[in-house]
Parts: structure tokens; C-alpha cells; sequence
């Protein structure tokens, strides 16, 4: 029997030889010179502008994650790019690559964590008791909760406030917000260790406020972050210390093998 053709569809957006549509805008008439990259980037995905309150939440979830120095992602990126200087598009995502549970991506991780705890944000739940519960669950299975803790930024991650403070002012500081907080005092309280909500926890919270799928969160990290290395990498072509990176990494991790 032959097999049945199923429907191919895409909402998101068409072209013609003189016009391209974009989530129903016109993109040279409505998008360009009345968007910013951010409110692109939330028309894409839901399919609707963003409000104002909208607007300076997620660009400000975006712009967080673009930089954070010479992090592993900027390190892989710049060292494809000595050995393919003509590729720069794989010095991108050679640095991409690399955003996964502990850098960048580890707000997916965060973010599907409360979902499953609290599907229903307006349902009637104890958070205090939610939050222990949530934390002894992760202790019995030995796992680091995502979205706590930083090698660098102890006791607070200064990214956090701000995103929680900027979410509170434009309504979108609800029970996630409250959950992901209450977890992480209450991991501390457990651990005996400092545990602040990073970047990407706060990042994460917020993004259940918005209500985005947990599964596409990480992304955000992604087209952020590829921003962030194409600077790297334009600084890498003027100033390069790939090269010089390798050499120093071979000199010291084969010292000891190597006749004096």
C-alpha cells in the first residue's frame, strides 16, 4: 500500500518575488525600523509582538546571556577558528556545541524542573512544601539542581537580582519566580553550601512565567550566545591568542614527560 501523504505546513513565514511576510508582518514595512532583535526573536516563536512589559523582559533574558568572557564556548570557538579561519560559521558552532547541562543550557534544565513540579501555577500548592520536596527529590538521586550555584559568582550571582527585579517591575515575577527562590534557600539550607541562583535559573523562572515550552528555552541561550562569539571571533582575526592558547596547553600538560 502506498504510504498516505501528510499534511506540510508552516505558519511562520512566506515569500514571494516582491514580498516576504513574517508571522503575518510585512517584514520591510513592519519589522524593519520598528523591531529590535529581541521582538523579533519573540515573533518568531509565538507568533504575536511582544508587549512592552514583554519587550524588556525577554530582551533583557537575551541580552544576559550574548557575553561572559573567555567562557569554554568562546575558548572552542576560537581555537576552530585558528585551525579554519575560512569557516567562520563552524567556529559558531563549534562554540555552540558546548552549551549544554552546567554552561548556558542548564535553563532548560531549570526551567522543565518547576514545570514538573508546579504544572499548574494558579493551582492551590504549598511552595514552602513544593521547594522541599523538590530539593530532597534531587538529593536522593545525587543531582546537582540546575539553576544553582556558580564557580565565580558566590554568595549572588549579580545577573539575578536585576532579571528577577526587571521580571517584578513589568508583571512577570509569579509563583515560578517564588518557587525557583524558595528552592534554592532551601538547597543551601541542606547543602550547608552556597548555592545562588545563577543567571540561567533566574532565566529559567522567568521564562515559565512567559509560559515558553521548557524544551525550546535552551535555545535562547543559543542565539544569544551566538552574538556573543562572532565578536569573539572578529576579535580573534584582529588579535588571535588561539594559537598561543594550544602552545601554552601542550608546554605545560606535557612537562613532565619531556626530557629537561
Amino acid at each position: 500500500m502506498a504510504r498516505q501523504n501528510k499534511p506540510i505546513r508552516s505558519d511562520i513565514a512566506w515569500s514571494t518575488r516582491d514580498r516576504i511576510e513574517v508571522r503575518g508582518k510585512d517584514l520591510p514595512n513592519e519589522i524593519l525600523g520598528h523591531m529590535n532583535l529581541g521582538d523579533l526573536a519573540y515573533l518568531q516563536l509565538t507568533g504575536k509582538a511582544p508587549t512592552e512589559q514583554q519587550s524588556k523582559v525577554f530582551n533583557a533574558i537575551v541580552i544576559t546571556l550574548v557575553e561572559h568572557g573567555i567562557t569554554p564556548s568562546a575558548l572552542a570557538a576560537r581555537i576552530t577558528y585558528a585551525g579554519a579561519p575560512e569557516s567562520l560559521q563552524a567556529a559558531v558552532a563549534a562554540g555552540l556545541c558546548g552549551l549544554g547541562t552546567v554552561f548556558v543550557g542548564s535553563m532548560e534544565g531549570a526551567s522543565k524542573m518547576l514545570y514538573e513540579a508546579l504544572p499548574d501555577p494558579k493551582a492551590d500548592v504549598d511552595l514552602e512544601a513544593l521547594a522541599d520536596q523538590v530539593v530532597a527529590d534531587f538529593r536522593g538521586r545525587k543531582q546537582i539542581i540546575p539553576g544553582l550555584g556558580h564557580p565565580l559568582h558566590k554568595p549572588v550571582d549579580p545577573r539575578t537580582p536585576r532579571l528577577f527585579q526587571i521580571a517584578e517591575e513589568n508583571g512577570l515575577s509569579g509563583r515560578y519566580v517564588d518557587l525557583m527562590q524558595r528552592i534554592a534557600a532551601k538547597a543551601e539550607a541542606a547543602s550547608g553550601k552556597q548555592l545562588p541562583i545563577n543567571a540561567t535559573g533566574a532565566i529559567g523562572a522567568i521564562c515559565c512565567e512567559f509560559g515558553f515550552p521548557w524544551k525550546i528555552v535552551r535555545g535562547f541561550g543559543v542565539m544569544a550566545r551566538a552574538i556573543g562569539l562572532v565578536g569573539h571571533i572578529l576579535e580573534e582575526s584582529e588579535n588571535p591568542m588561539g594559537v598561543e592558547i594550544w602552545q601554552r596547553v601542550e608546554d605545560e600538560a606535557t612537562a613532565h614527560i619531556r626530557p629537561e
